[in-house]
């Protein structure tokens, strides 16, 4: 039998010094630690000190002991490979023998170390591993069960699909029903255990667990009643994730799971009743939900609506947005989530499509982003929110009792909830609120000045989501009194309100439209004076919501007084920030929509702001072409900087029309544009085509030279794969194919004699490309174009004269003197084909097109 390894005492002084001062808060100390630890990662066996520390020393404290372990984790996280055989060995050795040590801290680091060195592809090589875990389980002692279990969970959190496959000979047919048998341990921890690792192979649908599925429900259901709050999480959490799963077999148990769910909505621990809540969440996705839920709704409403109330926790945490004014302390960095620009895809508003993008305002369902993330309040609304989406106006009959007592009530938190209430049914009750809302809304009103800034800021999001109403009745009733306060509260002395005012004013102007045009000063006035009031996080949902009020109101915004008092602070902005500063994003987008409202009310801006954008998409692009050839050396560009910049110069493409060609003359964009177009990142060639396409509208002989060289790039991403990348080509295509055959039609009209002879070439694909343009300067003059052509060679269009009528009928008001060349062409080619041809011709066309030649024309 081998010696085992023993350490030296001058070896394990060294190694225990090193591990108090690597508790010392002083940074020069730590970093005399790191650069220890890297000399001491030199010798072979210093892993084994650090294994004997945590294992064999109980002399030491444990908190020691236990970083020795972890020490030892980040050793095996980076250099396991290099670990000789034998050290390896020695560690996995130690680990096995000691997993059932008496401290729990002990226990768990053991846990963590061999959950490592198994993910390190370790599971294949180290074959008596999960025996011998499972083999302990047995064992009499229980920090040995406990010990082995607590490991077992962690290589099942892990590692789940390894433990499901061929590679390991699959071990979960042993594994799921020896788990099974310890749910009816005698020790709630190891109950816990067992249900948290069987788990883990739920939603992967494992088939070790679809064979037992009926033991594993009926086991579950044995520990209904169980008195350890782990132990009903994890119950609770199963049944959730097997109504995704198996709800086939839940079924014909559906009544006494409700039952059971609905008290385990109401358990005093709340990481159980979140757990138990999210079941509603999930049944409501499910097609049986309705028919399943309907008999328990005048038990579940009442307890989901007192779930939304603001737990006493909350409160204490939400400190500050109780006491009130915060709004002149600086934000924390950390507060400030990272945000996601929506790349620009085209949507033809005036054809009366909409993007396919539905806006994602979903998930907004709740205001409270600042506590921990995910919380019964939260998840009792959104189970309300989709509930409500499932019975719609059913479920008003359990909740119009239970609301008028909450809206009124004296104490604050109840009122807050009532409000949410609202909010969150707004969407599926919308029809069965209508009659109470007259009532309702000048409550909402009022609750916008109340004391409490947690009431104001609730009533700003309930109000929001009650906006499409209030837009459709007369504007006195509601509308003005809403906006009237929703400013207020815009430059409310809390942060929390300025937020929710903001979000809900941006909601309001999206529905509102142009009905917010009378109010247009008072607005900006309010937003203007918001800027120099705001700390970081809320100026970038002013940005939004202004951004929001250009693409709202168009180019009523295009008015001296009101450039005057928006421009300056959002120039001001620009100007302060850096290239690399990410607060560019949301001012850039903001003036996207500002420069497309403001047409040429933007010109005296444009150039400054056109410079910089192609220098942000130079600047990334350079250094993507760094990071391609020298990943090493530098770092990888944050692409989001080169896709608003494109949106932005989209925005000014077709804002400013045709005063756009001199600023594109003066700068490399067209080549800039073709290394965009090839880039790997689907949004930003989306961003590119859809500037493509507004540079073809504004400037088209810029783009002309590079057409055939951006032809086949367009080609290539015709692929509805990446939808928005698509559509965005595709439409560049047909902006440049109508430039095209507009340009046909003007080089006709000024020598017809040269391009008449070649008529019959192109004359169909020129009538289908620009019987879709609506009325305008352009198509004007390519149609008098194509009339003098006819004119020079009437038999070039003879066969697809069926083509020409059709593009003529597109035109609502063409010119008189157009009029009469149409005229004359259409009458001139029905004298010459006889009244009877004319009459077996003219059956062909559609029913329209005959009806509206006849009235316009007489034919």
């Amino acid at each position: 039998c081998r010696m085992e390894w023993q350490p030296d005492e001058q070896g394990l002084q060294q190694v225990l010094q090193l591990l108090k001062d690597s508790q010392s808060p002083d940074t020069a100390t730590q970093r005399a630690v790191q650069e220890k630890l890297e000399q001491l990662n030199q010798f072979p066996d210093f892993n084994n000190y650090l294994i004997f520390v945590l294992t064999s020393l109980k002399s030491e404290d444990e908190p020691t002991r236990s970083l020795s372990g972890l020490i030892l984790k980040n050793n095996v996280k980076a250099h396991y490979q290099n670990f000789p055989p034998l050290v390896a060995d020695f560690i996995k050795r130690e680990c096995l023998n000691n997993i059932g040590d008496p401290s729990p801290l002990i226990r768990a680091t053991i846990g963590i170390l061999i959950t490592t060195i198994a993910s390190k592809g370790e599971l294949q090589t180290w074959p008596e591993l999960l025996p011998q875990l499972c083999n302990l389980l047995n064992s009499e002692d229980y920090n040995t069960c406990e010990g082995s279990f607590g490991a077992l969970q962690k290589i099942c959190e892990d590692s789940s699909e390894l433990l499901d496959s061929d590679a390991l000979n699959r071990p979960l047919n042993i594994m799921i029903p020896k788990f099974l048998q310890f749910f009816k341990h005698c020790s709630p921890k190891i109950r816990s255990h067992a249900i948290a690792c069987v788990n883990q192979f739920i939603i992967s649908r494992a088939q070790a667990l679809m064979d037992n599925i009926d033991t594993f429900i009926e086991s579950l259901f044995a520990l209904a009643g169980d008195e350890d709050c782990e132990v009903r999480k994890n119950v609770c959490r199963a049944l959730v994730m097997l109504l995704e799963v198996r709800i086939d077999r839940l079924i014909p148990h559906m009544h006494s799971i409700i039952q059971y769910m609905l008290q385990r909505t109401q358990d005093p621990d709340e990481n159980v009743s979140l757990e138990a809540c999210e079941f509603w969440l999930t049944l409501a996705e499910q097609p049986i939900c309705k028919e399943a839920l309907s008999g328990h709704l005048v038990q579940l409403i009442p307890i989901l609506v007192n779930g939304m109330k603001y737990s006493e926790i909350d409160i204490i945490l939400l400190k500050g947005d109780v006491e009130e004014e915060d709004d002149t302390v600086p934000d924390s960095e950390q507060d400030i989530k990272p945000r996601f620009h929506k790349s620009r895809t085209v949507t033809l508003q005036h054809e009366g499509g909409e993007g396919e993008e539905g806006e994602d305002d979903e998930d907004e369902d709740d205001d409270d982003d600042t506590l921990s993330d995910w919380n019964l309040r939260k998840c009792s609304a959104a189970a309300l929110d989709v509930l409500a989406n499932v019975f719609r106006d059913d479920l008003l009959p359990h909740l119009l009792p239970l609301l008028k007592g909450l809206l009124f009530h004296p104490d604050w938190v109840v009122k807050e909830s009532g409000i949410l209430v609202l909010g969150a049914i707004a969407e599926g009750c919308m029809q069965g609120m209508v009659p109470y809302l007259p009532e309702l809304m000048p409550h909402l009103i009022q609750c916008l000045c109340d004391k409490k800034a947690l009431v104001r800021s609730i009533a700003c999001w309930t109000l929001s989501r009650y906006a499409h109403w209030v837009v459709g009745q007369p504007p006195d009733s509601h509308l003005k009194p809403l906006m009237t306060e929703l400013l207020k509260r815009i430059l409310d002395g809390n942060k929390r309100v300025q937020e929710a005012a903001c979000s809900a004013f941006a909601t309001l102007e999206e529905e509102a439209c142009t009905e917010l045009v009378p109010y247009l000063s008072f607005i900006l006035d309010t937003l203007v004076f918001a800027f120099g009031k705001y700390q970081h996080k809320n100026l970038l949902i002013l940005y939004d919501a202004i951004g929001t009020l250009a693409d709202s109101v168009g180019h009523h915004l295009n008015q001296p007084e009101y450039i005057e008092k928006l421009m300056p602070p959002l120039i001001a902005k620009w100007n302060e920030l850096k290239d690399e500063d990410k607060d560019l994003f949301p001012l850039l987008e903001c003036l996207s929509s500002v420069a497309t409202a403001l047409q040429n009310g933007f010109l005296p801006y444009c150039e400054p702001v056109y410079q910089r954008c192609v220098t942000l998409v130079q600047k990334t692009l350079a250094q993507a072409m760094m990071y391609s050839q020298q990943p090493e050396q530098y770092e990888a560009p944050d692409k989001d900087f080169m896709i608003v910049a494109l949106d932005l110069l989209s925005g000014l493409a077709e804002g400013l029309g045709a005063h756009v060609d001199q600023l594109v003359a003066r700068s490399n964009v067209m080549t800039l544009l073709f290394q965009c177009m090839q880039d790997t990142m689907p949004e930003v060639r989306q961003s590119s085509f859809a500037l493509l396409g507004d540079l073809t509208k504004a400037c088209f002989p810029h783009v002309k030279p590079c057409i055939a060289e951006f032809m086949p790039i367009l080609g290539t991403n015709l692929n509805p794969e990446f939808i928005s990348v698509c559509n965005n080509a595709t439409w560049a295509i047909g902006e440049i194919c109508m430039q095209m055959a507009i340009t046909i039609g003007r080089l006709g009209y000024v020598c017809p004699q040269e391009v008449a002879p070649m008529l019959q070439q192109f004359i169909r694909p020129w009538c289908t490309s620009l019987r879709n343009i609506r009325d305008n300067e352009e198509k004007d003059s390519a149609f008098r174009g194509i009339c003098m052509m006819i004119g020079v060679n009437p038999g070039g269009v003879v066969q697809d004269f069926i083509f020409f009528c059709d593009a003529v009928a597109s035109w609502v008001t063409p010119k008189d003197d157009l009029r009469d060349m149409f005229y004359k062409i259409l009458h001139g080619f029905k004298d010459q084909v006889g009244e009877e041809n004319w009459q077996q011709f003219s059956e062909q066309f559609p029913p329209q097109l005959k009806e509206r030649l006849s009235a316009c024309y007489g034919v």
